[in-house]
């Protein structure tokens, strides 16, 4: 039995991740899930400039507030031959990888996984 894959995009252009998603769901990701990012080099930043409270919890609130996040999208596919597609769409919605800001995407081997199941459009 084949190892599913985990296919992770981190970027920083949060406005595309829809798109991104949709694109991957359409060239068929049983499923994609976004989270909510934020580099070291920004929370460094705030906690160093800003008047930030004790705690994490307060850089972050201001990071948000200044849109200094970026976007993670996960997806977990069984079918290696779906990993170009999702490549390619990113780069379609994205440009240029290398490009400043693009984002970064790979895949990580899953040799076990449970809860999954494959989606039907329902």
């Amino acid at each position: 039995m084949s190892a599913h894959k985990l296919i992770v995009l981190i970027t920083s252009q949060v406005e595309e991740g829809y798109s991104i998603g949709d694109a991957w769901r359409k060239a068929g990701a049983p499923g994609v899930t976004f989270l909510e990012g934020f580099g070291l080099a920004n929370v460094q930043k705030t906690v160093s400039t800003a008047e930030v409270l004790p705690g994490m919890l307060s850089a972050l609130e201001i990071l948000r507030e200044n849109r200094e996040t970026s976007l993670v999208l996960l997806s977990l596919v069984h079918d290696e031959k779906l990993i170009p597609s999702l490549f390619s769409e990113a780069r379609a919605v994205l440009g240029d990888m290398l490009a400043p800001n693009a984002g970064v995407m790979f895949v990580i081997d899953v040799e076990q996984a449970m809860g999954i199941r494959l989606y039907t459009g329902d």
